[in-house]
């Protein structure tokens, strides 16, 4: 029987009643509309990407997985704009998609190299790194829906993308991703890719923020960056088995934000629908600064803090998911405590509290 240890990059998570895996987008329509045609409170069913960003409990999960293995990627042409149309099935590795957009020199998700996980999962999560954010880019997907069967296009709008959430992820539409459409720039004749956003990117590339390079060397640094910090997959390394950054960077009030220690990096945010300024604080930095450093363990655990990096929790041999989850509520005190704010999990989490 599958377990979900098998498809996760934490490589934790227990049976699974009912595993289907989907290579074509024909049998992923088949496969998601039966399953959630019986679905019920007691068998849910999962729609599974590459694994990367869920963390599951180790007891049975008595409901349908279905794993999305489509593969395959559209190039259009460009437009009046100077705009190409990329389509790709939502089984497609993001990290493959990255890079097949970089070597026709297209830009707009340069720096989004190294994302393990599947194209399907992105706009869920509408993830962002190093000064990119999915939104830009996105132009619509498409989706079956779980209640109707019924398969459509929705326009980007529609999927309300907001920092690392969106409908999909809040549950506010539930079904099957089948495959995703962007709107990216066309190759310039000079080679340059976007002005960098980023300024740890920009020192990476002896650059200055607002400068441009090439989006190859773009994607290169980006790779590099991720690497250092245990964000690039390798079986070889234990602290890449991760669900990447664990914690969301906290998004609080302007006003509570001056509250911090002036050392505590803290970026505009926009305001709130009510209007109030918001800054974005760095989850790493709160985390170190709260004295839970780099390779934390608590006692007689196989759980732990990245060795490279704060924000993730590794499995380091044999971790259970509630030895995983037991860390999680640690930082979340720790940082609660020290600074008054609170962290949220970026990981889906089933079957566990934090």
């Amino acid at each position: 029987m599958t377990r979900f240890a098998e498809l996760t990059t934490t490589g934790i998570g227990g049976e699974i009643a009912h595993f289907v895996e989907a290579t074509s987008r024909e049998e992923l329509i088949e496969a998601a509309r039966e399953a959630f045609a019986n679905e019920s409170e007691e068998a849910p069913v999962l729609v599974l990407g590459g694994g990367s960003n869920l963390l599951v409990s180790d007891d049975p999960y008595a409901g349908t997985v279905i794993r999305t293995a489509t593969r395959g990627i559209e190039f259009g042409e460009p437009d009046a704009e100077g705009r190409v149309l990329v389509v790709a099935e939502a089984g497609e590795p993001w990290a493959a998609l990255v890079d097949a957009t970089v070597a026709k020199g297209l830009s707009g998700i340069e720096a989004l190299a190294g994302i393990p996980g599947a194209t399907g999962a992105a706009p869920v999560q509408n993830i962002g790194a190093y000064g990119q954010e999915l939104s830009s880019s996105l132009r619509r997907i498409e989706f079956l829906d779980a209640e109707t069967g019924e398969v459509s296009w929705l326009d980007a709008a529609e999927l309300k993308l907001a920092y690392r959430t969106s409908r999909l992820k809040r549950g506010e539409l539930r079904g099957a991703v089948l495959r995703v459409e962007l709107a990216l720039d066309a190759a310039r004749e000079d080679g340059l890719g976007a002005p960098i956003a980023f300024p740890q990117l920009a020192k990476a590339l002896g650059a200055e923020p607002g400068d441009r390079r090439s989006v190859q060397e773009v994607r290169d640094a980006v790779v590099s960056l991720r690497a250092s910090k245990g964000m690039v997959l390798d079986p070889d390394d234990l602290d890449t088995r991760s669900s990447g950054s664990f914690f969301t960077n906290p998004v609080i009030s302007t006003e509570a934000a001056r509250e911090l220690p002036a050392e505590a990096p803290k970026f505009p945010a926009g305001e709130s629908e009510e209007g109030v300024k918001l800054t974005k604080l760095s989850a790493a930095w709160l985390i170190e600064h709260s004295g839970v450093p780099k390779g934390y363990q608590l006692p007689n655990s196989r759980a732990s803090i990245s060795t490279k990096h704060t924000l993730a929790i590794t499995n380091r041999g044999g971790a259970a998911a509630e030895e995983i989850a037991e860390l999680a509520r640690y930082v979340q005190a720790r940082v609660r405590s020290e600074f008054g704010v609170d962290l949220r999990p970026e990981p889906v989490v089933i079957g566990l509290d934090i």
